[in-house]
């Protein structure tokens, strides 16, 4: 009997540890509270822009090409008596290449003695002329006699009649002389501009610069034969001047309105890490772009390359200056996007938040599944609200909401001031550091809670 007592005794402690420790864990359990992620709201400078991507382009560039065609012999001499190559920098009137000549200068010989000839031939219908004229006189004066004598037994009908023809055959064969003459100058002029079209073609076998600049591309080399048909084939790129560079960026139409000529424009290239050029726009060209039922427009950024750092073609990540607040309330984008669960709200707020949440419910509604993202009203309403702390609950305060720069947002309302803690995200658990992600096929042990992530 003592021993069965003994026996219950040690039944009963044991029961009463075992409901011990359970009542503690569901007691810890039940006074976990949500620990809040928190953020000061803090003055200072806001800059808006507009983000785009961009390439260097030189400012003025010339496609130097060949208009006849045939073999590159050889390449001329740069500034410096280096052979023409990228990077050359070049006169105007430079001799960048020669193309093989033997062709076009055969044409030059042709078209010479073409021109010899035509003048030979001027000659010679001059001196026809000269004798036809004579021929013409002498058969004028022997008309002028017949018509003296006239008919009559010193002078015959017959011989009469043949004056008469021989002054006519005279007159017209003069003519047919100077129309000789005029075929020939015909003749000399059609073979002189033959030859100055030789010559020209001759003269283009010299490629020369047009302007002074900088080589950015050889497209040729020696050896090559280029073939000048309808479009001219491109021997070299020169750039006029790469002291002023510009670069163009092609900005979504969403964003093409807010873009003004003469805007403030910060850049940087990853060729330079770390390092913003300035410049400031230009111009926006009309002749829009489509990609991927994207529609595009160019803008033309100028920017000052004195030193010459900036190369061609480098890509350009472009920062289009909106507007800039100097001294503005600043608070984090994510405070704007979160919100509560109604229990995590101070209970003289309730009311309000769920009428609140119902009208946006309805709202949403009436719209469509696209008005129905997010959730509470603070997403979504027509008034963006922050939540303040208040012990271990959060209360709303209304703002109004400006400018944004993607990360933070100008901020104004009664009872917003500098330093304020407002609420980003949330975390259970109680610790201040943000909740680990969980993997949802982890096995889950009595006692331990997972942890939310912060929204």
């Amino acid at each position: 009997m003592q021993i069965l007592s003994k026996k219950s005794v040690l039944l009963l402690v044991v029961l009463v540890c075992v409901a011990s420790a359970a009542a503690w864990q569901l007691g810890r359990r039940n006074t976990q509270t949500a620990a809040f992620q928190t953020a000061r709201v803090s003055r200072g400078e806001l800059l808006v822009t507009i983000n785009a991507t961009g390439t260097v382009e030189p400012e003025e560039v010339i496609d130097v090409g060949a208009q006849v065609a045939g073999q590159i012999l050889t390449f001329g001499k740069d500034a410096s008596g280096k052979p023409v190559d990228y990077g050359s920098v070049v006169e105007a009137g430079t001799v960048l290449a020669r193309i093989d000549d033997s062709l076009y200068a055969a044409d030059v010989a042709q078209a010479t003695a073409q021109v010899q000839s035509s003048t030979a031939g001027v000659t010679r219908a001059t001196a026809d002329l000269e004798q036809l004229k004579a021929k013409l006189f002498q058969a004028e004066r022997d008309w002028q006699r017949a018509q003296q004598l006239g008919p009559s037994e010193a002078l015959s009908q017959a011989s009469f009649d043949g004056y008469q023809a021989a002054y006519k055959t005279a007159a017209a064969n003069v003519a047919v002389g100077e129309a000789t003459i005029q075929q020939a100058w015909a003749s000399l002029a059609q073979a002189e501009a033959n030859l100055s079209r030789s010559q020209r073609n001759l003269g283009l076998c010299t490629i020369k610069a047009p302007v002074k600049g900088v080589i950015i591309d050889r497209r040729v080399n020696i050896g090559q034969t280029v073939v000048a048909s309808l479009n001219a084939p491109s021997l070299f790129l020169i750039a006029k001047d790469l002291t002023r560079i510009q670069v163009w960026v092609a900005v979504n139409e969403a964003d093409i309105g807010k873009i003004k000529p003469g805007l403030a424009v910060s850049f940087t290239v990853d060729a330079f890490p770390g390092e913003t050029f300035q410049g400031q726009v230009g111009k926006v060209r009309l002749n829009a772009a489509m990609t991927q039922n994207v529609v595009t427009y160019t803008v033309e950024i100028k920017t000052d390359n004195a030193n010459g750092r900036l190369l061609p073609y480098l890509t350009a990540n472009v920062n289009f200056e909106l507007d800039h607040l100097a001294d503005a309330l600043l608070a984090p984008n994510a405070a704007l996007r979160w919100t509560p669960a109604a229990d995590q709200v101070a209970p003289e707020f309730r009311e309000a938040y769920a009428k609140a949440g119902d009208k946006k419910a309805r709202r949403a509604e009436a719209q469509g599944p696209a008005a129905k993202s997010g959730h509470g009203p603070g997403k979504g309403a027509k008034s963006p609200v922050l939540w303040v702390l208040e012990g271990q609950y959060v209360r709303p305060l209304e703002v109004r909401g400006g400018q944004s720069d993607g990360s933070m947002t100008a901020v104004e309302g009664d009872g917003l001031t500098e330093g304020l803690a407002v609420v980003t995200g949330q975390q259970t658990g109680g610790s201040d550091k943000p909740a680990a992600a969980s993997n949802p096929f982890a096995p889950q042990f009595p006692g331990r809670s997972s942890n939310s992530k912060p929204q």
